[in-house]
């Protein structure tokens, strides 16, 4: 191998088997080798423009490469795991096609110019199928909402009931906490969408290279602007991470709640027989596991975001071998989410609320409570000296085992003689939810809004994922021109 190695003139022995065995990353960048062809053919196509190498010799080398990439799509292409990675499998697989002229092909370029872009090529196309998924399963929380606008279940804080909300309501709560997640995504993405093609080792380069033509051919906004950042940086390895351990803790709190909504305790949902399983000894069981696993796998994810971020730390200028463990933990954490993410639109989709034991359980706990307080608020009470009063009467309630609406007016006027027969109006559960339409609330209408809100910020990233893919797959289709 020794022999073999791009950089093997410099030494007199050959590696170690063991120092193969130790520093190869070709099983896990193996997955960048499409990304590896195109970068090389954005880069040779530079050359031959900018007429670094000779025009012939160019030539060669870029229908070398198309040979590569149809090996690749055809199943042809054999790595060579004597081979340290992808990036010299790629080029000695050139030079049997073509000859020694294949050695020209890494003029002006590094190894570490050249991973770092192809590492945010796989990156991106990464971001955008995960965020469609995501963007999947917000339209499933979505059609939850609209078919729920009138289901009515406790909300809860400390998970004690607090006040009465909408089925909407709650699955809108978690469609904008994945829009977030989404959104993030994307913001990562145009972070890290420019291209380190040309920054060579870490100094740049003496060749007359044009950075912004291959930063073009490759679907990058631009070129990455300082040679030492390009190489050392890792920002958007770090920001992806974090992206995906947020919307995995969403998945793992979505989860963790139907986990015990499906509980006998609970009952408020059954999840559809395809997407639970059974014991091996109690035949009546009937398990969430596909739930628990998701909550299980969020430590991974989580995971890989310390990994990332230990790490870099301490890392000085410029590249660092430390940095070939970007990859590996990040790839898996990126399938593990998509995994999680495809696999709760189904699980959704399927799962069957029970309405009448989530409107049983308004129906306990004094779940109206602070809505006789603003009441006795609009009468002029001020709303400390309200509370006071309203604790009062739930105090009087549990005392006696009755519930605030079944107070007679006789029994209200103990606590304020504020308290009229419009009260009954205010502290009816169905009234508890349909007067709360201030923005963001939880009435029918405001839900309604949400609705539209939360499919318009769906809408604006889908049409910029569509136009990400088009541009992505009409560069590939010019590099392979």
């Amino acid at each position: 191998m020794s022999q073999q190695a791009l950089w093997s003139g410099r030494f007199a022995g050959g590696m170690a088997e063991s120092t193969l065995d130790f520093t190869t990353s070709l099983e896990t960048d193996s997955a960048l080798a499409f990304f590896d062809v195109m970068g090389s053919l954005a880069h040779v196509r530079m050359l031959k423009k900018c007429q670094i190498i000779p025009e012939d010799d160019a030539d060669r080398i870029i229908e070398g490469l198309k040979t590569i990439v149809a090996e690749m799509e055809n199943g042809e292409f054999k790595l060579d795991f004597s081979l340290e990675d992808i990036h010299t499998n790629v080029e000695f697989r050139l030079t049997e096609l073509i000859g020694p002229a294949g050695g020209k092909l890494h003029t002006g370029r590094s190894r570490n110019d050249q991973v770092a872009t192809d590492y945010r090529m796989y990156l991106r196309e990464s971001v955008l199928e995960i965020v469609s998924s995501i963007d999947a399963l917000i339209d499933v929380m979505v059609k939850i909402a609209q078919d729920h606008g009138n289901t009515i279940l406790p909300g809860f804080t400390h998970m004690q009931h607090a006040q009465p909300v909408t089925v909407a309501q709650h699955y809108l709560a978690y469609a904008f906490k994945l829009s977030r997640d989404a959104d993030r995504f994307m913001d990562a993405y145009n972070r890290m969408n420019k291209c380190p093609l040309g920054a060579a080792a870490l100094a740049g380069t003496t060749y007359p290279i044009d950075r912004k033509m291959t930063a073009k051919a490759l679907g990058f906004n631009g070129p990455t602007e300082n040679s030492l950042d390009s190489v050392s940086d890792r920002d958007f390895v770090s920001e992806i991470a974090f992206a995906a351990s947020q919307t995995q803790i969403h998945l793992s709190g979505l989860s963790e709640e139907l986990i015990y909504w499906s509980s006998q305790e609970f009952g408020f949902v059954e999840m559809d027989d395809k997407y639970t399983t059974g014991s091996s000894i109690m035949p009546q069981k009937k398990n969430p596991d596909i739930t628990e696993l998701i909550r299980g796998r969020t430590g991974s994810v989580i995971g890989t975001l310390m990994n990332m971020l230990v790490m870099q730390k301490g890392l000085p200028l410029s590249y660092n071998r430390d940095l070939q463990e970007d990859k590996k933990a990040l790839m898996d954490s990126l399938d593990c989410l998509l995994q999680c993410v495809n696999i709760m639109c189904p699980v959704l989709s399927t799962i069957r609320f029970n309405t009448d034991r989530m409107r049983a359980a308004v129906e306990n706990g004094f779940i109206n409570a602070t809505d006789l307080a603003d009441y006795l608020v609009v009468k002029g009470i001020p709303f400390r000296e309200a509370h006071g009063i309203v604790g009062a009467a739930v105090r009087y309630c549990i005392d006696t085992d009755k519930k605030l609406e079944d107070l007679s007016l006789e029994e209200f006027g103990k606590f304020s003689d504020c308290i009229g027969e419009d009260v009954y109006n205010c502290i009816t559960v169905d009234m508890c939810v349909e007067r709360r339409n201030s923005l963001g609330g939880t009435s029918s209408a405001s839900t309604d809004e949400q609705i539209l809100t939360v499919i318009e910020q769906k809408m604006v990233r889908y049409e910029n994922v569509r136009q990400e893919n088009q541009l992505l797959e009409a560069c590939w289709n010019e590099l392979l021109e």
